[in-house]
């Protein structure tokens, strides 16, 4: 009866994360022009390797995993530059990118909580902003059908994008706990069975599919390393350092776990290691999902064994083509709306990380401002600075790495070189209290 139930809870964390798991192959994988076939495979590494990443964290050894009942996924805060990366360098350098971050992550585990300083709130904050204005013509492009679609912005493409949307907000609105938590994914099936009835689904991948297959090093091809993709992987990795960081120290209070900096860097060094691991076998780089971190809380369960059950799960299906042919037979428009919905969360996610900062200082509103206004102008216009010398190309080519620099630096700044100057606006306010 115990382990039935510790089951029942498994297939809840990998529902929870499940939406999550499969949009961002998806999304790749349709921007990267991939067959179905190529698709299939994407999705059915990306879910295998979410399960092997959520098993190196859950497990507690003398270097790697933090020991805690963590669940792993790719964060969508890649979505963006791998997109980019694999349009202009193509996807041999996205893989050997993904697995120079990731052996990066795995060296500086034992000392990054050294380097956490450079990336306070309002430098996370403003990354993540970014990432989501970058990532929001992307849901808007596939509500129309896709970016060069013949029919594009249909009113059938847009009123399954709507319903899709609608759907995913009522569900949200008048329900509570795990059937909110997996709005998104009820939304993906209600417009897929909609969109079925209108003619808008291709079964054909599913039938084409084989029941078993064996994954396979280099899929894709031979990886390359490209210096500008490295350090556009690697500022994404470090991103996620900290956001797992949160992540780390919210598990060790809900279950009453010390977590102290050796727990911490295994924890780091497990991520780079499935980073590495995701690399080679063409998946992508993997980082703490907090919406499950909400279903312990809710349920109450912390034992680590309901989470290792979620990874072994993760990693059987990642050996059944047929089930992640499903997923690649979601209408485009319909992941359009489900997809403004979660890259909305995602600018949201890293408003409420800039808010409190910004209150806290006017240095600080001038660093999101300028890092925000520069990163996501360069996202909607790339060819802005390219009368500069080739060699800057590196640092002022992706919005990402533009804005995410321009926070560090300024940060530095205003917050770390010299004296800080108070705000006079803010010793007035205090001095009439």
């Amino acid at each position: 009866m115990k382990n039935a139930k510790s089951f029942t809870l498994g297939i809840q964390h990998l529902l929870a994360m499940y939406a999550g798991a499969i949009l961002v192959p998806i999304i790749i994988g349709g921007s990267l022009g991939f067959n179905s076939e190529q698709m299939t495979y994407l999705v059915a590494i990306d879910i295998l390797m979410c399960g092997i990443a959520t098993l190196l964290q859950v497990m507690r050894g003398k270097i790697f995993g933090i020991g805690l009942p963590v669940v792993l996924g790719c964060t969508f805060t890649a979505v963006s530059p791998i997109i980019a990366i694999g349009t202009d360098k193509g996807v041999g350098a996205v893989y050997g990118a993904i697995i120079a971050s990731g052996l990066i992550v795995v060296l500086i585990s034992g000392f990054f909580g050294k380097l956490v300083k450079f990336f306070p709130p309002i430098v996370t904050g403003s990354v993540v902003t970014i990432i989501g204005i970058s990532l929001i013509p992307v849901a808007i492009n596939n509500m129309g059908g896709g970016q060069g679609a013949a029919d594009f912005g249909s009113a059938l493409n847009i009123t399954l994008a709507l319903l899709t949307l609608v759907f995913i907000l009522i569900v949200y609105r008048f329900t509570t706990g795990f059937v909110r938590s997996i709005s998104i994914l009820l939304g993906l099936v209600f417009g897929t069975v909609i969109a079925a009835f209108l003619g808008k689904v291709d079964f054909t991948p599913v039938e084409e599919a084989s029941l078993l297959h064996m994954v396979q090093p280099f899929y894709f091809g031979t990886p390359t390393f490209d210096i500008s993709a490295i350090i556009t992987m690697t500022l994404v990795a470090m991103v996620s350092l900290v956001e797992s960081s949160g992540v780390y120290f919210a598990l060790s209070d809900i279950t009453k776990t010390p977590v102290e900096s050796k727990d911490l860097s295994r924890g780091y060094r497990s991520e780079g290691l499935a980073s590495i691991i995701g690399g080679i076998f063409n998946a992508f780089p993997y980082t703490t999902f907090s919406q499950n971190v909400g279903l312990i809380k809710m349920t109450g369960v912390k034992e680590r064994k309901v989470i290792f059950i979620t990874g072994i799960m993760l990693v059987a299906l990642g050996f059944l083509p047929k089930v992640a042919a499903l997923t690649t037979i979601i209408p485009t428009a319909v992941l359009g709306g489900a997809m403004l919905a979660m890259f909305g969360m995602v600018v949201t996610q890293g408003i409420t990380m800039l808010a409190p900062e910004i209150m806290r200082s006017p240095e600080n509103a001038m660093i999101a401002a300028i890092a925000v206004g520069l990163g996501g102008g360069v996202v909607m216009v790339p060819n802005i600075f390219e009368v500069l010398p080739a060699s800057l190309s590196v640092l002022t080519s992706n919005g990402i790495v533009c804005g995410s620099l321009t926070a560090i630096l300024l940060n530095i700044v205003f917050n770390m070189i010299g004296p800080k100057k108070e705000d006079p606006m803010h010793t007035q306010t205090i001095q009439a209290e």
